[in-house]
């Protein structure tokens, strides 16, 4: 049988694929009860092989060491489903395969299986979104670029999902720096799909990179009935809507923000951590006060300190370590990483040897000579996330550059921002303090 999304699947179930259609459709819109629907589907269809894969790419995608289990054991109830019933359809074997190198720890290698399948499918939806979203948390945006554009002339407007394929092509674009392109398929991503979060995401940052500041706002202001049903999501974009405040010179907005609709409740998903963690981290070298909203955070970090699942979490776990001088939790959490370093399996160790220790050393001010801020500022891409998410380690590349004196390094470190955005308020400033030093 065939979903609605394009892909194919070895059951004849049709309430077990009704239930996955809507699975996939709230992964498309970043909407809740994604897990509920695929309980259902497997409740419906116990070998339904893309709903235990969906599943435990769900739980790896979490970022947390207690769920790398949960995500192997999908992964194995999504094999032993291949050997039941129907021949299993090619989708399906890419999906198991996909999935049991994402537990091992390779991202990109898991990528690599499921576009190998789109090009023989190229509108199976769920391919697409799943390379997508690994090759973004891996640190690949032009693999990640070269996967969209490889499979978005085969969409036409009225296929199932085009719109969120546009918007995840738009994002794609906007991390290249093709700003016209990207806001091109996030106005056409928003057209066919009015839920499509991460399309409008896309078109946001946009906003912020080329500085539209205030239509950046209006955006948002003027979206709020689309990404506030969001999942977790929603925090990340009210993240984005902060940003554009603090830009604005509205710290106290973008703290009355935080306290609202970034951290309204304590949550530990990563995702939600960075966004708080970063900005809190931004207002802090702003010289703004935070009060202690990072209290919370830092029992986080101090309880994340062995967790070595993702570079990125751990260096937004360390901010909050280090903006609170909690140098035994810090330094343990380094510890962790070396050893991650030395047993060498899997993507996120490669990543923390070629930049993520460096990095990490430099947030905690345990650098011990000087260290190479512009190299690590040209490395940065591969701990993932976007060009708007590393730049507070950016910033914080330029300030200790800044205070070490180097200004060759901070230099460097400006050109790589500019690269990614417009000459900003943090770009006039330490702009200005290179241009008076070298005088």
């Amino acid at each position: 049988m065939h979903d609605r999304f394009q892909g194919s699947h070895s059951t004849e179930d049709a309430a077990a694929v009704a239930a996955f259609e809507r699975a996939v459709a709230a992964v498309a819109a970043h909407r809740p009860l994604a897990g509920a629907a695929l309980d259902e589907a497997v409740a419906h269809d116990p070998a339904f092989v893309a709903a235990h894969a969906l599943k435990g790419f769900a739980a790896l995608m979490l970022g947390r060491v207690e769920l790398l289990g949960p995500a192997a054991d999908a992964a194995r109830a999504a094999r032993a489903a291949l050997g039941q019933g129907a021949a299993p359809t090619r989708a399906e074997d890419a999906l198991v395969r996909a999935l049991e190198a994402a537990v091992a720890g390779r991202f990109l290698a898991a990528a690599v299986v499921l576009e190998a399948r789109l090009r023989f499918e190229p509108l199976n939806f769920l391919l697409l979104k799943l390379s997508h979203a690994l090759r973004f948390m891996a640190g690949d945006a032009p693999g990640m670029l070269a996967a969209t554009a490889a499979v978005v002339p085969e969409w036409r407007p009225d296929a199932g999902g085009a719109g969120y394929v546009y918007g995840c092509h738009a994002f794609a674009l906007e991390e290249a720096g093709q700003f016209r392109a990207a806001e091109r398929f996030g106005d056409l991503a928003l057209a066919l799909a009015p839920d499509d979060a991460w399309g409008l995401h896309a078109v946001s940052h946009v906003d912020e990179m080329e500085g539209r500041v205030s239509e950046g706002i209006a955006r948002l202001e003027g979206t709020r009935s689309l990404w506030s049903r969001c999942n977790n999501f929603q925090f990340h974009m009210a993240w984005h809507l902060a940003l554009l405040h603090l830009e604005a010179g509205e710290g106290e907005t973008a703290l009355h923000i935080y306290d609202d609709e970034i951290r309204p409740q304590p949550t530990d998903d990563y995702r939600d951590v960075a966004n708080a963690a970063s900005l809190l981290w931004r207002l802090k070298l702003a010289g703004i006060g935070v009060a202690g909203r990072w209290d919370e955070l830092i029992e986080i970090g101090k309880r994340r300190t062995h967790d070595t699942t993702l570079v990125f979490a751990s260096l937004h776990y360390l901010l909050a370590l280090s903006a609170a001088g909690e140098r035994s939790a810090a330094r343990a959490t380094l510890e962790a990483w070396r050893d991650t370093v030395a047993q060498g399996a899997g993507d996120q160790a490669r990543t923390a040897g070629d930049v993520g220790l460096d990095l990490a050393r430099v947030i905690v001010g345990e650098d011990g000579r000087r260290p190479d801020y512009a190299g690590i500022a040209r490395r940065l891409p591969a701990i993932g996330g976007s060009n708007a998410q590393r730049d507070v380690f950016l910033q914080t590349l330029a300030h200790r550059a800044r205070d070490a004196e180097d200004w060759r390094a901070l230099g460097d470190i400006l050109a790589v921002r500019r690269q990614q955005r417009w000459a900003d308020s943090f770009e006039r400033r330490m702009g200005a303090t290179v241009q008076h030093c070298v005088a």
